[in-house]
């Protein structure tokens, strides 16, 4: 006999999927019922995860920073699957530069990936969510964000501090109609984007600063995602979740 799991026949949409964090958030979700629709910039990256889980997943190519991209692939998404029930705003680029060696362009850049992204899958799916009454967002937040980076740059740190501040809007804007929206804060989680642009004597500096002695695994950052997707997470929103190791504690 088959037993359901938490979020069974739900619809998430995780944009970043083709990247580390992404991957380790499309398994959870799968695990935990859900189909998934993936997003980013290449179908390669998505290759060897649709190949994984087969029909219950559909890769979307999309610019997330563009606004007809995003509306393209939204109707995809649709077309396949319907409405998207959990929306996980994964997607990001990191910039170390700070600000006298941040030019116009890279601001530009961070900002479109790391927040404008958000705030278009958002607009996309929150008319749906809010017509069924119930509905999950997810951001990606940053320790950055309450540190002014510790090693991330300008550009990176403010659109950070954004995604809280994105968080927190559509969390008031959406209480009353079933919707929550919440984010995750983590800190130097073990993937290419962070931990390999760091020397040697950079990540043993930082493991010594944090209490728990490691980095973050991609599925312990998967794990909390599913946590506030689930059907018991409905009391919380407005929520920035520090997953940091104990490297900030307010």
């Amino acid at each position: 006999m088959k037993t359901s799991t938490p979020l069974e026949g739900k619809l998430a949409l995780v944009t970043g999927a083709g990247g580390t964090m992404g991957r380790a958030v499309v398994d959870a979700l799968r695990a935990d019922g859900c189909r998934v629709a993936m997003v980013d910039l290449s179908l390669a990256s998505m290759e060897s995860l649709a190949a994984r889980h087969g029909d219950a997943v559909l890769a979307v190519a999309c610019d997330i920073s563009q606004a007809e991209s995003v509306r393209a692939a939204h109707a995809q998404v649709r077309e396949r699957f319907g409405e998207v029930d959990i929306l996980v705003n994964n997607a990001g680029v990191l910039s170390n530069n700070k600000i006298e060696a941040t030019s116009i362009a890279e601001w530009h850049r961070v900002l479109g990936a790391n927040l404008d992204g958000a705030m278009l899958w958002s607009q996309a799916v929150v008319p749906a969510m809010k017509a069924r009454r119930w509905g999950r967002i997810i951001n990606t937040s940053s320790l950055a964000a309450k540190t002014g980076g510790l090693t991330a740059g300008t550009a990176y740190s403010v659109s950070k501090g954004a995604m809280s501040a994105l968080t927190f809007s559509l969390a008031r804007e959406l209480a009353a109609h079933g919707v929550t929206a919440n984010a995750i804060a983590p800190a130097y989680v073990r993937t290419p984007m962070v931990t390999e642009q760091l020397n040697e004597a950079q990540r043993q500096a930082l493991l010594q600063q944090i209490p728990v002695g490691r980095f973050c695994e991609p599925e312990e950052f998967a794990h909390a995602v599913s946590f506030l997707a689930s059907p018991l997470s409905g009391f919380i929103t407005g929520e920035v979740l520090d997953q940091n190791g104990g490297l900030l504690m307010d």
